[in-house]
């Protein structure tokens, strides 16, 4: 007890010690302000000011370090999950299904500027055949996109076929190049469109289709956004191919041969005969020169046999309780037409639509949302063509003059995709906390995309014209808000408040926003960096190093081999421009 009380009183006599200190520090400190001087006071503030920078600055710099270590994890993940899909790809030659893989998560932010982290270079080839192939590139998941889109890029050789499927999500479809007929299933009816360069259309998921490249002599190139919200969970959209044999599987393949009989009134010898006569792929020559397959004679059948045909498949793992009224027709005969040649007789020449399905929206026919000396831009959404308004998707087209820029923007509606058509020019994306997230060249094929909300900015190097196609994630008419030029919100929100905000007179504020009298698309002396040009020049010397020319390419039969990896994706590996 005696112990307790000493160990007591110790402590009471230490607390009273150190408040004794605390109350004279204070007082010391209190006549020392008094005594001091205002300069003497001013001094020491800036002291203390400036520790609390650097103590900010050496956290932000620790952050960055640490952001810098994640992209580098997330480098070397997107390397490891690149060697995992060329496996992917290989089981899928050899028959296997390939496993299901989460989609990848987005950048961070934090890393520095000018490592192109917004240029989507995550590609795969999906489909590679002699008459065509087709190659995704994905987009970003995770919180920073609400909705994110896959971009896919499809190219057709001259009378070509891409086989009746149907996919597990929607396709935006733009005719960069060629002329094409496609074919759906529309409220139960065949519907066939023509189109053309520049035409967009929209294939909803579920809904069976099958593409035609109707030029004799010129290939067929088409951007689509591809929207996995409906999709099944796969690493990229899962095709159902209706039709097909030992290449590609069709999806009938998986039903009993008892079954199929049944469905397709047929024996089974016939039916086996039927399932294993394709084997040229997805994509297959339309013409009995390349390829003499039931596909081919399938384009050369009236439509209305066409309907029968696909729906008859649609329906051919369901067994019919009761038998039709009127004689059924059997799959063997439906067969038996689609391999003649000749077009039935009554069948109305040129004509180049059938069925009830919207008609195709035409960005090239259209007057541009904006024009001035500089370049247009054209903006597409749910109020000029309805079809956009079911996938919520907005598209555009810009076209910017050498060396000009589209002015700081910010998109508050939408997350925004693009692919470079033509040229070169600078894509400029800055982070909430105001630092560089981006600054990087780009080039023809290359894809990019822009976070919604984060400011960014286009620029044509002073080469040529810069030209570049895209998706927006909302179907909602897009009202961006430009930051600077003559319609910008700091001219329209002009006052004492925003001088204020950048320590300026109002006079000088004026000054300085009124300086600008285009709007949108701007005048950019400045375009054309050492580094872009030393960019352009890199291209130039790569183009001439090509061992064969435009000309020699063209007689070369088939898709030119590509490589297996590149850090871009350039014309030749994606789009094929020639």
């Amino acid at each position: 007890m005696g112990r307790l009380k000493g160990v007591l009183l110790v402590a009471l006599v230490v607390c009273y010690a150190m408040q004794v200190v605390v109350s004279q520090s204070y007082e010391e400190r209190r006549r020392e302000r008094e005594l001091m001087s205002p300069e003497e006071e001013e001094r020491r503030a800036k002291e203390e000011d400036w520790r609390r920078r650097e103590k900010t600055a050496e956290e932000e710099r620790r952050h960055r370090r640490s952001w810098e270590e994640e992209e580098e994890e997330e480098e070397e993940r997107g390397r490891r999950k690149w060697d995992e899909d060329e496996e992917e790809q290989e089981e899928e030659e050899r028959g296997r299904q390939p496993r299901p893989k989460p989609r990848p998560e987005p950048y961070r932010p934090g890393g520095r500027g000018g490592e192109g982290m917004f240029v989507l270079r995550d590609s795969k080839k999906v489909i590679s055949t002699q008459a065509g192939e087709m190659r995704v590139v994905r987009g970003y998941g995770g919180k920073i996109v609400e909705n994110p889109l896959d971009i896919g890029f499809i190219t057709m050789e001259p009378r070509s076929l891409f086989v009746p499927q149907y996919l597990d999500s929607s396709l935006i479809i733009f005719l960069r190049r060629g002329e094409a007929k496609l074919g759906f299933i529309y409220d139960d009816e065949l519907s066939e469109r023509q189109l053309k360069m520049g035409d967009v259309y929209r294939i909803p998921a579920g809904s069976t289709f099958y593409i035609v490249n109707t030029g004799e002599t010129q290939r067929l190139h088409i951007i689509c956004s591809i929207d996995p919200s409906e999709g099944l969970g796969f690493s990229t959209f899962q095709s159902f191919f209706i039709g097909g044999g030992t290449n590609p599987v069709s999806v009938l393949a998986g039903f009993d041969p008892e079954t199929l009989s049944t469905a397709f009134n047929v024996s089974i010898g016939e039916l086996r005969g039927f399932m294993t006569g394709q084997d040229a792929g997805p994509i297959i020559f339309a013409d009995t020169t390349h390829s003499p397959s039931l596909w081919a004679n399938f384009l050369k059948v009236k439509g209305e046999e066409r309907l029968e045909r696909l729906k008859t498949v649609a329906e051919s793992g369901e067994q019919k309780e009761e038998e039709e009224e009127e004689p059924r027709k059997s799959w063997w005969n439906i067969f038996d037409s689609l391999i003649g040649s000749e077009n039935k007789k009554g069948e109305k020449k040129g004509d180049t639509r059938t069925g009830s399905s919207p008609d195709s929206y035409n960005l090239l026919d259209r007057e541009p949302s904006y024009r001035n000396n500089y370049g247009w831009s054209i903006a597409v959404d749910k109020h000029e063509y309805k079809p956009l308004k079911k996938s919520g998707i907005g598209v555009y087209l810009v076209n910017l003059t050498a060396g000009s820029m589209m002015a700081p923007h910010v998109n508050p509606m939408a997350t925004e995709y693009g692919v470079v058509l033509s040229g070169v020019g600078t894509i400029q994306v800055v982070y909430p906390n105001g630092t560089s997230a981006m600054n990087t060249n780009v080039k023809e094929g290359d894809v990019f995309w822009i976070p919604r909300y984060f400011p960014f900015c286009q620029i044509a190097s002073r080469s040529g014209s810069f030209e570049f196609f895209g998706f927006t994630t909302s179907a909602h008419r897009n009202r961006p808000q430009f930051l600077v030029g003559a319609s910008s919100i700091l001219r329209s929100m002009r006052g004492p408040e925003f001088a204020t905000a950048f320590g300026l007179t109002e006079d000088r504020y004026n000054e300085i926003v009124d300086a600008q009298r285009e709007a949108l698309i701007l005048p950019s002396p400045s375009a054309a960096s050492g580094d872009t040009r030393e960019f352009e020049e890199k291209e130039q010397s790569s183009q001439e190093k090509k061992p064969e020319s435009k000309e020699q390419e063209k007689e070369k039969p088939g898709i030119e081999k590509v490589p297996k990896f590149m850090r871009t994706l350039g014309p030749e590996m994606i789009m094929g421009f020639e």
